[in-house]
């Protein structure tokens, strides 16, 4: 796995925040069951208070008597761990038991009778404290302190042993569930694979578009790496074909002045117009092949600008025939292609419709477009209420240098480049009589 992927970095990342949990998991863990380990002691020594208590008798002095064995066995073990003691008036030690022999525990100053105080000594014992006010039968009333430690090795080696099964279980978790993830990254990550798994066989000639079934997320990519494939190829193709037009082209002026350079007289007015007309071959091409402009890679352009712009342009252009624009664009349309390319078809589209109607051009915008089975981006109408061109002749005026009327002046050539743009990003051009205003109708739906 490279360092610089995202299925590193993923992975890295969701090891490092498991880490820190865990970490904060262990130590959250470890001081519950101190407390808890802790809360059980208490509970076990207020039983050992409780049978001293029992054990405990007053004589008419006043003073405490204590039986020589008591039911815990550990009391009379020296060094058992458990040790037992008994104070009056909070500092007088009167009894202690024979495991505590050369023991003492200094019992809390302020312990209240009937109240019960849990500590750790600074020996490293925890001490469970008991005031008491003991009045016997004739009266004679004292307060004894009776006090109950234990070694709190008991619990620093339960802690101890729930530590290390905890690490160890916590370690072994830390290490499926880090699995866990490095197989739902690759799992999740899939579609990135598949989308430059296809980019490459693109690159290499084995596909020509992202045709996959990719994730919700990376549709919208898919379709801009589409839009922009198709453009370049695009654009590759009005190169190739700019070129061999312009060879094309260039035959017959060259011929003509390869004639005039092998005959002992040169036609100076020959030569000229030939070379004006080879002028115009090249200007023609070169602006045809940049129809693109400038080149971007990534970026929207606002077809309803363009409309706009070009019927500005047009009504100046036919300023004699008054033509009214009936215009339903939104304020704004923004798809990914280039503006060159719309321009283009756009602008060839509505100047025919302009040099064929009477005086009213329709314009109009659908975006987000559904044609039979496929989705279009949006749909480019164009509508004039001219005469309209017969329906058997909408497939010849499609090709290169076919004119729908001779009389009227042009070379044929914008309607077959509009067809050979739209062909070649990928859309649709359909024409028929309009349903609105009579005339020619032509419908443009880009993907």
């Amino acid at each position: 796995m490279q360092v610089k992927s995202l299925s590193f970095r993923l992975l890295v990342s969701a090891g490092l925040v498991l880490a820190a949990f865990f970490a904060l998991a262990s130590v959250v863990l470890e001081q519950g069951f101190r407390d808890s380990a802790e809360l059980a002691l208490k509970e076990k020594l207020e039983v050992q208070v409780y049978s001293l208590l029992s054990a405990a008798e007053v004589k008419n002095s006043g003073d405490l008597n204590m039986p020589p064995s008591l039911p815990e066995p550990r009391f009379a073990t020296p060094g058992s761990g458990l040790y037992g003691f008994i104070h009056m008036n909070k500092k007088n030690l009167v009894w202690h038991s024979p495991s505590a022999i050369g023991l003492d525990v200094k019992p809390p100053p302020e312990l209240s009778a009937g109240n019960f105080e849990f500590l750790l000594t600074e020996h490293n014992r925890y001490a469970l404290h008991y005031a008491v006010s003991w009045k016997n039968v004739v009266g004679v009333e004292r307060e004894y302190i009776f006090t109950v430690t234990e070694d709190a090795q008991f619990v620093s080696s339960q802690v101890e042993r729930f530590r290390k099964t905890l690490r160890e279980w916590l370690l072994a978790l830390g290490l499926v569930l880090i699995f866990m993830q490095l197989v739902l990254l690759r799992w999740g990550l899939k579609p990135l694979r598949i989308i430059v798994k296809d980019l490459e066989a693109i690159e290499k000639g084995r596909k020509t578009h992202l045709d996959g079934d990719y994730a919700t997320e990376l549709e919208g990519l898919a379709g801009n790496l589409n839009a922009f494939i198709n453009s370049e190829r695009a654009h590759l193709e009005r190169y190739r074909n700019a070129l061999a037009d312009l060879a094309h082209s260039l035959k017959t002026p060259l011929s003509i002045l390869r004639g005039c350079t092998e005959s002992f007289s040169v036609d100076k007015e020959t030569v000229k117009e030939q070379i004006f007309r080879m002028d115009e071959i090249v200007e023609y091409q070169l602006q045809r092949a940049a129809v693109k402009g400038e080149h971007k890679t990534a970026g929207t352009v606002d077809l309803s600008l363009i409309i706009k712009k070009i019927t500005t342009s047009l009504g100046k252009v036919y300023f004699d025939k008054n033509i009214r624009f009936d215009m339903a664009v939104p304020e704004a349309s923004l798809i990914y292609y280039e503006e060159g390319d719309l321009y283009e078809i756009a602008g060839n589209l509505m100047d025919n419709a302009c040099k064929w109607c009477r005086n009213t051009v329709k314009v109009s915008i659908t975006l987000n477009q559904r044609k039979g089975r496929r989705n279009f981006s949006v749909l480019l109408q164009i509508e004039d209420d001219g005469p309209g061109i017969p329906t058997g002749k909408l497939a010849e005026i499609l090709k290169r240098g076919v004119r729908a009327d001779e009389n009227i002046h042009g070379h044929g050539i914008g309607m077959a480049v509009v067809y050979e743009l739209v062909g070649l990003l990928g859309g649709v051009l359909e024409g028929r009589k309009g349903d609105t205003l009579g005339g020619m109708r032509w419908d443009v739906y880009l993907p």
